[in-house]
């Protein structure tokens, strides 16, 4: 027989499990989210100096949009991430599914030169690219080689490793006959690849394509040794605008940029979740109407 005692221990001994996961959930979440929103609070702070708040102001928005080195930093940090991620995403699951299409023994070999950049330090990286793209320079006549292309070519390729290790997995899922079914009922090999194999995979695309744009959007160790002088990306502006004028010209505006990147990826992850639970809520109405049609359709057959 158990107890009333023993049943109010078990109780409390529940109340404190669940009072202690609710905690550190809690110490995580504000972990995770009280810097952004320092930064945000900050982005509104007249105080430049951020000691304290010195009152509400939008002015570090309005600097931010007429800093012209700034404007060209954001946008040089967009157009890098966009493009190199559009890129990488084409050229990385093109090399998983060539991976995939190995042997075992050779697919394995494949995946582990892959994830040495994946493993390698960013300095590392970095720093070989540039040895690399400044002998290249020499070769062709042209030491000032390093700009907006050699970022691009330097984040291209520290993207696409990413692309793969996300589009493999998704492979693996599919049934090994799908490719072949496919050209029996017709298909040429691009179009099995396009109709047939990309909508297979298209989530673990996705998913590669978003970590390769969060990869390169926030790169600046490889970005630093790979773009030269004269192009800089934000965090690139950052450190070169700290070492030059200090902290007061600086972070003002910079919270002002990251309070706007803040607010837009909110944005679109609400919008996203607000468009699948939509999806999710028609899929359930649809089977709760095809349930009813059916039964209709008993009934009226008996």
């Amino acid at each position: 027989m158990i107890t009333i005692s023993e049943i109010r221990k078990e109780k409390a001994v529940k109340k404190v499990r669940s009072g202690l996961k609710f905690g550190f959930l809690g110490l995580v979440i504000f972990l995770l989210y009280f810097p952004i929103l320092i930064i945000i609070i900050q982005s509104f702070n007249s105080n430049g100096q951020g000691t304290d708040f010195g009152g509400f102001t939008l002015k570090w928005y309005k600097e931010m949009f007429q800093d012209e080195k700034l404007m060209n930093a954001v946008l040089v940090t967009i157009s890098i991430s966009l493009i190199s991620t559009c890129i990488a995403t084409t050229l990385g699951t093109l090399f998983a599914i060539g991976i995939h299409s190995l042997s075992s023994k050779n697919r394995k070999k494949m995946i582990l030169l892959n994830n040495v950049p994946v493993l390698n330090a960013e300095v590392v990286t970095g720093v070989s690219l540039f040895f690399i793209f400044k002998t290249f320079g020499i070769l062709i006549g042209n030491e000032y080689i390093l700009g907006y292309f050699t970022l691009l070519i330097a984040h291209i390729f520290f993207s696409i490793p990413y692309v793969v290790l996300s589009v493999l997995p998704k492979l693996n899922e599919l049934d090994k006959n799908i490719f072949d079914a496919a050209l029996d009922l017709g298909c040429t090999p691009a179009s099995a690849l396009r109709k047939v194999i990309i909508p297979s995979i298209a989530t673990g695309i996705l998913t590669g394509a978003m970590l390769a744009f969060t990869m390169s959007f926030d790169d600046f160790v490889i970005s630093y040794m790979t773009a030269g002088e004269e192009i800089k990306n934000f965090s690139m502006w950052i450190y070169a605008n700290i070492k030059l004028s200090g902290r007061s010209l600086v972070w003002p505006k910079g919270y002002a940029y990251n309070s706007i990147i803040t607010i837009i990826t909110l944005l679109v992850l609400v919008v996203y979740n607000v468009i699948v639970s939509n999806k999710n809520k028609n899929k359930e109405k649809g089977k709760a109407i095809r349930v009813w049609k059916n039964i209709l359709h008993l009934l009226v057959f008996f």
